[in-house]
């Protein structure tokens, strides 16, 4: 004779697994909540101790908040970017979010001399100002580095041991952020620098091909005076 074993409301392994459910749903909706809201990009173990549960747990809800981006429905992504996650517009939506920008104020713009400070800090770094002033070859770097610190795209990082102890510079985590990477392995080499600079080389070409314009000479346009 078989043994009747009786189920009392909310003991059953089929009512208990839609509120583990319920709650994996919830949390999710937090996290996506805090990435959204938070003014930098929390890292794990910062929503881990928002939300009381293990760094673990975060990492898969995670994974499967990311994955839920990733349909073609959605305009935006979650990326991990600078150690933590942060709200991106798709690719594919670039050009309906730059129509749109075009009706706003344009926001400040890096100068050429401070993005070219940027980038030797970026691969050089921890470096100097007089390291800095060496590969530029001017004397104004001073100026676009504190202006860099302003920004706190870039910090200091300690003096160098040598003769007068100059101050070295280093990125930081906003350099990160404002440039979309997740670490600075992410810098592109020399030689895609170098693969891009020649592609725009290439379409300046086409571009003044098309126009019937001739390529400016700068040796022709100084002239030899003979």
């Amino acid at each position: 004779m078989s043994k009747t074993v009786l189920m009392f409301p909310g003991e059953g392994p089929d009512e208990a697994e839609p509120d583990l459910e319920a709650q994996r749903q919830r949390r999710r909706a937090q996290l996506e909540a805090i990435i959204f809201s938070a003014e930098g990009p929390p890292t794990c173990a910062q929503l881990a101790d928002a939300l009381g549960v293990p760094e673990e747990t975060v990492q898969a809800d995670i994974k499967l908040l990311l994955d839920s981006y990733k349909a073609d429905a959605r305009g935006i992504e979650i990326r991990p970017v600078g150690g933590g996650y942060r709200m991106f517009t798709k690719p594919a939506h670039h050009d309906a979010v730059r129509a749109f920008a075009k009706t706003l104020k344009p926001r400040r713009r890096l100068s050429p001399a401070a993005l070219e400070t940027l980038a030797i800090v970026a691969y050089r770094q921890p470096v100097t100002i007089p390291e800095i002033q060496a590969i530029r070859g001017a004397t104004a770097s001073s100026g676009v580095v504190h202006t860099l610190l302003g920004h706190k795209l870039i910090a200091t990082a300690g003096r160098k041991k040598v003769i007068g102890r100059p101050m070295r510079y280093k990125t930081t985590s906003d350099f990160l952020i404002y440039f979309g990477l997740n670490d600075l392995s992410e810098l592109p080499t020399l030689k895609e620098i170098k693969e891009l600079e020649a592609s725009l080389e290439i379409e300046d070409l086409q571009v003044v091909e098309e126009s019937g314009d001739e390529p400016r000479s700068d040796e022709g346009s100084l002239g030899s005076g003979e």
